[in-house]
């Protein structure tokens, strides 16, 4: 039960590669090789998942914003995947109006860091409901993913 509590180490949602609003309750380097994946991240309109070190950084790239969340691997692809499809859902919802395009680098981490922890909680403790959401999603839009298997190619 433990290991469930580390499965969504970090998350970020970004414009372009300026980072609004950023979350994690874990130190490490996570957040570096996830900034660089993301200056390396084509801009068209898709799902990444890039595996290193025992952990897959999973993006999803949507109208010029970036979300991303850094999971364990054992977490497979579903989990990570719905989490940030909530939190796209979320953060259109809140910052559509146009906040989010003229926001400065991490200006959004007060408003919205507690709503990525709070998804990240969510989908921590509720894996299977969101993994069957992921299913039925992935089957509508035939999964666009792109695995990498090796973060060297990017980096």
């Amino acid at each position: 039960m433990g290991q469930n509590q580390k499965s969504l180490i970090y998350a970020f949602v970004s414009r372009g590669s300026v980072i609004l609003s950023e979350y994690t309750e874990f130190s490490g380097n996570f957040n570096s090789i996830a900034f660089q994946c993301l200056q390396k991240l084509p801009a068209s309109n898709n799902k990444f998942t890039y595996n290193c070190d025992g952990h897959t950084f999973n993006y999803l790239v949507d109208n010029g914003y970036t979300y991303c969340v850094v999971a364990d691997e054992s977490v497979g692809r579903q989990v990570p995947v719905a989490f940030l499809e909530r939190v796209k859902d979320d953060f259109v919802a809140k910052y559509g109006g146009g906040k989010a395009s003229t926001a400065a680098p991490n200006s959004l981490n007060k408003e919205f860091g507690p709503k990525l922890k709070e998804h990240m909680q969510y989908c921590v403790d509720h894996p299977e409901e969101v993994s069957k959401l992921a299913k039925v999603k992935a089957q509508v839009s035939e999964v666009k993913g792109v695995m990498m298997e090796n973060i060297e190619k990017i980096a």
